[in-house]
């Protein structure tokens, strides 16, 4: 990818939902911050006391719960591959789904008025299958952590 394709940053939640297929409550990612266009990504999903999986996790101490952090990690990965592309050649008929994560690792809660800093890295790529390796941290600590492989699948 040459620098004249590189999209210009940051990349707004607008320009993510025509990027990644889900919407409330379920995208995860608002804006991001930093690309190395098929190296890495750094997102940022706020957290607010809005979300709708406070109300059960937990009641009187709400915490987000870690899947939904690997998901978020996952959603990051999938900017990261879109971004990296010309937007001439972006697929919106393909969709790319979570098949496996290993060494997850959660090591602080996340919980409302944090701001989840989602730091994703492109390991390899291999017939529809791109494998990443995700940090997230809240203010420079680290919160969770996976390897996370993604399959592509065609919409509909």
């Amino acid at each position: 990818m040459t620098e004249a394709h590189a999209p210009t940053l940051p990349v707004d939640v607008t320009r993510i939902q025509q990027m990644l297929p889900h919407r409330y409550p379920f995208l995860l990612v608002d804006r991001v911050v930093e690309l190395e266009p098929h190296r890495r990504i750094l997102a940022i999903k706020n957290v607010t006391i809005n979300e709708p999986f406070f109300q059960g996790h937990f009641p009187g101490r709400p915490v987000m719960p870690g899947v939904l952090v690997i998901e978020a990690m996952a959603q990051a990965g999938g900017l990261l591959s879109q971004l990296s592309v010309p937007p001439a050649q972006t697929a919106t008929d393909k969709l790319f789904y979570l098949v496996k994560v290993d060494k997850a690792r959660f090591s602080r809660m996340v919980g409302p008025g944090d701001r989840l800093e989602l730091d994703v890295e492109l390991r390899r790529t291999l017939r529809g299958m791109a494998q990443y390796v995700g940090c997230a941290r809240v203010e420079g600590r680290e919160v969770a952590s996976a390897e996370i492989l993604c399959a592509e699948g065609r919409n509909g």
